[in-house]
């Protein structure tokens, strides 16, 4: 009998237990029934906090409280975090997760350069490390077929702080002094995240040494749509490498299949963005069905209005691919 398997990314938008206006109760009132609707197979979840313990053990409190009462507090869990604790990855599969790597500059080094708006400017170039680590599981669907799963959360399109460049840095949300600071930020943002494509392609082409077969989801929020440089790096598509020898590693973006009426995963402006994805390798394509991207409720996350009292649940909409494996 073929087996059902729905592999999922979403994005729970700042998941934290310490924060009270809105509650993680509040936040759980609305999100639960998205987490009951998606009913995946393999989760893959964004902006997690995690608190250190009395020993400084990260602890997934938050999380745990999320998931109580639904199918996923008895999966097995694999995480990724960040050095605070916040916006940590995790993958929850209901199959038996039989591998786990955290990749955060180990196969790549971090790019190096001198900020030129800083005060004072940089006497020399310095690293630009990424904030946050790629988690790779391998799962044994059914004790049979391996699945690879690559969660990511590339660095947002927030520009990176520049010395001097922010009229109050103690602000959440400073204004920018100049506009070449702004400039450079965004810059500097950009540079974190195609640094953090390019680990996840290598990732992704050292499965392929092992196996030409491997069966490879990546999935998360990746803070580009399917045409920007970082997707475009990650997916390998012959039209862009020019190389016909390495169509079989391409990714797909599994949302093709979306009419682009209803293809986006979050509201900016007053426009749809397709931000999260789940890329499918062309393996795991063979046994493709469909796509669902669950946007009926998304807010403008960008209104000036739109704050996270008045809309407690996630900003990003979950994103599910099924599949059908023999």
């Amino acid at each position: 009998m073929p087996v059902r398997l729905r592999v999922a990314t979403f994005n729970v938008e700042n998941l934290n237990d310490q924060t009270s206006n809105p509650s993680l109760a509040q936040r759980i009132a609305l999100m639960h029934p998205q987490l009951v609707r998606v009913d995946a197979d393999v989760l893959c979840l964004q902006e997690v906090t995690a608190r250190r313990d009395g020993a400084g053990q990260f602890q997934l409190t938050a999380l745990d409280g999320f998931l109580a009462g639904t199918q996923y507090a008895a999966y097995n869990r694999a995480a990724a975090f960040t050095g605070t604790g916040e916006r940590s990855i995790v993958t929850l599969s209901r199959f038996p997760i039989t591998e786990q790597e955290t990749v955060l500059h180990t196969l790549a080094p971090p790019p190096s350069y001198r900020r030129v708006t800083a005060v004072p400017p940089d006497k020399q170039a310095q690293p630009v490390r990424a904030e946050r680590a790629t988690l790779r599981v391998a799962t044994a669907v059914d004790g049979a077929s391996v699945l690879h799963v690559i969660n990511v959360h590339l660095k947002s399109k927030l520009p990176t702080t520049i010395p001097g460049q922010l009229v109050d840095p103690t602000q959440q949300f400073s204004p920018w002094r100049t506009a070449s600071g702004f400039a450079e930020g965004s810059f500097l943002s950009s540079m974190k995240r195609v640094s953090q494509a390019l680990e996840t392609r290598m990732l992704i082409d050292r499965l392929f040494d092992a196996d030409g077969g491997a069966l490879i989801a990546v999935c998360g929020d990746f803070d580009s749509e399917a045409t920007e440089v970082p997707l475009v790096a990650i997916r390998g598509d012959v039209e862009d490498n020019e190389n016909p020898a390495l169509a079989a590693r391409t990714m797909i973006p599994c949302e093709q299949t979306v009419p682009e009426s209803a293809r986006y995963s979050l509201f900016h402006h007053g426009r749809g963005l397709m931000l999260d994805h789940v890329l499918a390798s062309r393996p795991l394509l063979a046994f493709y069905k469909h796509t669902e991207i669950h946007n009926e409720l998304l807010h403008d996350e960008s209104s000036a209005f739109a704050t996270d009292v008045k809309f407690p649940e996630s900003d990003h909409a979950p994103v599910v691919a099924e599949f059908s494996l023999p």
